[in-house]
């Protein structure tokens, strides 16, 4: 499970199978530690429709999302994450064990949450933006760059400073339509 505007790697387990039970638990399990978050989104999978993972949202007033039948591209992080996950050079072509999966789940995790940059957040890694870290750090790479340009300002092709990737403002999958009454009414006055 991940938290889509940092892109951490919130929790994971790793079963030989899969249920609305074991769901219900990695869920409990990521909401005692990093709070309940307004909604979960999911792909159509029978443990994430299943009537336990139904209740404890409801019972935790979490809004529930799926993903259109069929339709990858409803849940990009989650594609971009199991992208750079399977297309690594360090992923098997099988695992061993149940053991040995969840060793290599548990350090893709590891490498994923602090190790890994990504550019929809700025070139942080995950860790920094879920922590609150990446700002001072923009403001560090900035300092930076500024005192590489005053000392070698040759090394620069243009005349102004290079840009620092910023982070983003909202992220959504399935944002709300916006309420265009108020706008309309305020047009029409």
């Amino acid at each position: 499970m991940i938290d889509i505007y940092s892109r951490y790697i919130v929790g994971v387990h790793v079963h030989a199978h899969e249920s609305g039970i074991l769901a219900t638990e990695l869920m409990k399990e990521i909401f005692g530690v990093h709070g309940i978050p307004q909604v979960v989104h999911a792909d159509r999978g029978t443990s994430m429709t299943s009537k336990t993972v139904a209740t404890l949202l409801a019972d935790l007033e979490v809004t529930r999302s799926h993903s259109r039948p069929r339709v990858s591209n409803d849940n990009p992080y989650s594609e971009s994450l199991f992208k750079t996950l399977k297309y690594g050079p360090e992923f098997p072509e099988r695992f061993g064990s149940l053991t040995r999966a969840r060793q290599f789940m548990d350090s893709f995790a590891q490498w994923y949450n602090h190790e890994h940059r990504h550019t929809g957040i700025g070139l942080h890694t995950p860790a920094d933006v879920h922590y609150g870290l990446a700002t001072g750090k923009a403001a560090d790479r900035r300092s930076v760059l500024a005192q590489a340009r005053a000392r070698h300002p040759h090394r620069f092709a243009t005349t102004t400073p290079p840009k620092i990737l910023d982070l983003p403002d909202t992220v959504w999958i399935n944002q709300p339509a916006q309420d265009t009454t108020q706008e309309t009414d305020t047009q029409a006055a």
